[in-house]
């Protein structure tokens, strides 16, 4: 974040509480050219500060709200009804997990586990909207996703989308919010598990070749630069800018190339799993290795109410087997340290286990896993109380966490975007860095 009373956004340009200071600065004798003189030399310092750490995300979401009771944050002393049937294994870090993730528990040196996120939207939609945009939901403003924010900060790298979706845009909080639709994500629109998987429109045409395509692109062009300057429609600048990046893709082969799985060795695949989870999980890591700048996958249905025993069990294997081998792939490639992983879920579980068997919703209190990209590894930041109700210790919102992993992308969570009729809205608004987590 900016330092405090600094009046410049990361653009250098004024933001609300600059105009006040500058007032006030003003009222004191202070001219204007020193304050923007000191406030400079303050930037300078502050940006040696927030140097990228990360230059990359894969964001794993796990929809319908994960229990973490039977995954990262057991109760074993508790009683049955609140513990559950399932065990705990002990990681390699001497800390306690559920049994369910017994691979990853042999991991728990290379991440963090934030045992006290808290929010109070028990609701779907509500909780998932605060988990991808680190905002309460608003009936007045739709707010941008991480992924959205990143492109419209960055923009795309090596030809390749800067925000890419696995296997499609997840929900419909994980769009463009008021930013331009051009930042929207670049679904696969197939899932990578399929046998006969293939990323839509990234083949030309049958009897098309390059030099076709050449001639194709070059009217196009012309088409578009005479449309789009007669209009300043958002969705026809966006399409416009879609194009352009479509032929750029098209145009690389080495971003091409990085969506399919087929270059994987055998032996990779089978590491991974060939699974929803493992596929994904691989296809991840390919795009990331190849330029994107944040990818958002989706794996597994967690609104457990009945039977939550057997649904983790069906679930967890999965997912524990593809996380630890991403986690391990990363680290042999020299990735880790320069892609933060982020593991969430829209909240998680009641306390008590329900007449069905299962878990209700459950926001008060629930855990994220978050590796590489700046994070220490290793540790648990946070508690929750002895039956999982609510956080014990060092509680974290949404704001928090995104304002964190902001932070590690070398973006400034406070800087200020426009949006419709000349707005300015920070891109997170309140949020603390959680300073616990960072190597």
């Amino acid at each position: 974040m900016l330092c405090q009373g600094n009046p410049l956004t990361q653009s250098g340009q004024f933001g609300r509480r600059g105009f006040l200071m500058a007032g006030a600065a003003g009222g004191l004798g202070l001219s204007l050219p020193d304050l923007l003189m000191r406030q400079a030399a303050a930037e300078m310092k502050q940006y040696d500060f927030i140097k990228a750490r990360a230059k990359s995300v894969i964001h794993i979401f796990l929809p319908g709200g994960l229990a973490q009771q039977e995954s990262f944050d057991p109760k074993p002393y508790s009683p049955l009804e609140y513990r559950g049937e399932l065990g705990t294994t002990k990681t390699n870090t001497g800390e306690v997990f559920c049994n369910s993730i017994p691979k990853l528990a042999q991991h728990a040196d290379k991440y963090c586990v934030i045992r006290s996120m808290t929010h109070g939207e028990a609701a779907h939609e509500r909780g998932t909207h605060n988990m991808f945009t680190g905002y309460k939901p608003s009936p007045a403003l739709q707010y941008p996703c991480f992924g959205s924010v990143v492109s419209h900060e960055y923009g795309p790298r090596n030809n390749m989308p800067a925000y890419i979706c696995i296997p499609n845009v997840p929900n419909e909080f994980a769009g463009t919010g008021y930013l331009p639709s051009s930042y929207g994500g670049f679904a696969l629109g197939a899932d990578p598990a399929r046998d006969n998987f293939q990323v839509r429109d990234l083949n030309l045409a049958g009897g098309v070749d390059a030099e076709r395509f050449a001639r194709r692109k070059e009217a196009l062009e012309r088409i578009n630069q005479r449309f789009v300057s007669s209009t300043t429609a958002d969705n026809v600048g966006a399409m416009n800018t879609f194009y352009e990046r479509a032929y750029d893709l098209l145009d690389t082969p080495s971003a091409k190339e990085a969506f399919d799985l087929s270059k994987e060795d055998d032996k990779m695949r089978d590491r991974y799993g060939r699974n929803q989870a493992g596929a994904r999980m691989l296809m991840a890591r390919r795009l990331v290795e190849a330029g994107s700048r944040l990818v958002t996958l989706t794996y597994g249905g967690w609104d457990m109410h009945t039977n939550i025993t057997s649904g983790i069990k069906n679930s967890m294997p999965a997912l524990d087997q593809g996380l630890s081998v991403l986690l391990e792939d990363l680290t042999e490639r020299g990735m880790l340290d320069e892609t933060l992983v982020m593991v969430t879920s829209e909240f998680g579980r009641t306390p008590k286990i329900n007449n069905d068997a299962g878990r209700d919703h459950w926001p008060k209190v629930f855990s994220v896993m978050l590796a590489g990209g700046g994070i220490k590894g290793g540790m648990i930041h946070g508690a929750s109380d002895a039956t999982a109700t609510e956080p014990e210790i060092d509680p974290v919102s949404p704001a928090d966490l995104a304002s964190t992993m902001y932070h590690l992308l070398g973006i400034v969570s406070d800087k200020e975007l426009m949006a419709p009729g000349g707005r300015p809205i920070e891109i997170v608004d309140g949020g603390k860095l959680i300073k616990d987590i960072i190597s």
